[in-house]
């Protein structure tokens, strides 16, 4: 099992129910999958470094898993279907 964090960007313009949606999505995968969530931490709403998708504003959310080698695949091939509320993301082996 490895540590690993992800740091996400959330469409702002989505509602709070919606945001809080996909963490819980993103969360169940981790565990699903044989990981453990080990803090969930939401920075709440920033401004980006540059327009994305003419978005100037971004929810960011941080998390800390441990899971097996193969989980960041399955959590990037999640995130990059959701393209919609996820606007960027990051998996970092810690």
């Amino acid at each position: 099992m490895n540590s690993y964090e992800l740091l996400y960007i959330l469409n702002n313009d989505l509602a709070d129910e919606a945001k809080d949606a996909v963490v819980e999505k993103l969360n169940a995968v981790v565990t699903g999958n044989g990981g453990t969530v080990d803090s969930v931490d939401k920075w709440g709403t920033r401004r980006l470094a540059y327009p994305i998708n003419y978005k100037n504003e971004g929810y960011y959310v941080l998390i800390n898993f441990t899971a097996p080698a193969t989980l960041p695949e399955e959590l990037e091939r999640v995130m990059r279907i959701n393209q919609d509320s996820v606007i960027r993301f990051l998996i970092v082996k810690r």
